[in-house]
């Protein structure tokens, strides 16, 4: 009987493992939004928005989430360049993580009073990223945008050379869990505009808590 009781309780917890598994799987490939479990190894230079874009795509096909076309939330300014804004290239949402919470419903709301924070603000694997208190500190997601996801104006540099630099240079960023920011208040900081790095390299971008992580959606 114990044996019998014991097989029978190994058969049940396995299926509800693969039941498990079968569910976040299912989460995984209708997300249409994540931040990136991983930079580009070169700081801020992506080669570019194309080189982005294919980062973010990269890395939602292997979440399996490939069907889904993705763009990186990035601008790009600055004299002689293109300027694009990101929310412009992000499509119309709504937008949801791996776990199916809806981050925004659209473009206004994503730019208004949105869900984004540390609990919601997971990787393309579900997992969370590194805020403010721990260590170490990721929370800053390169942007390159204002508080409404439109391009700087001006020949200052906000975006690493428009994602091409990895040494001197400066990004804008925003900080993923919603706190630190300068100006205050704390408690409401910017997700996509708090401030700029103090660098383009991996290194620099460490020193003002970033890993170089892109915010990833799905336009279709």
């Amino acid at each position: 009987m114990y044996t019998r009781n014991k097989t029978l309780t190994l058969i049940a917890a396995t299926a509800l493992g693969f039941a498990t598994s079968g569910i976040a799987a299912a989460q995984q490939a209708n997300m249409s939004f994540f931040v990136t479990s991983v930079g580009s190894g070169k700081g801020a230079d992506f080669g570019g928005l194309d080189g982005a874009d294919k980062h973010c795509q990269s890395l939602a096909a292997a979440a399996g989430a490939g069907a889904k076309t993705w763009h990186a939330y990035l601008s790009t300014s600055g004299s002689g360049a293109a300027t694009v804004n990101a929310r412009d290239r992000i499509g119309k949402g709504p937008w949801q993580n791996a776990k199916g919470v809806v981050i925004a419903k659209d473009v206004a709301e994503l730019h208004g009073t949105n869900n984004l924070n540390k609990q919601t603000g997971l990787t393309e694997k579900g997992g969370t990223v590194n805020g403010r208190g721990d260590t170490p500190n990721q929370h800053d997601i390169l942007t390159g945008s204002q508080p409404d996801g439109t391009a700087f104006t001006g020949s200052d540099d906000k975006t690493c050379g428009n994602w091409t630099k990895s040494g001197d240079g400066s990004a804008v960023v925003g900080h993923l869990d919603r706190t630190g920011t300068n100006p205050d208040p704390v408690a409401n900081a910017s997700w996509n505009s708090s401030h700029g790095s103090a660098g383009c390299s991996v290194e620099l971008l460490e020193k003002t808590g970033s890993a170089g992580y892109l915010y990833c959606f799905a336009t279709n």
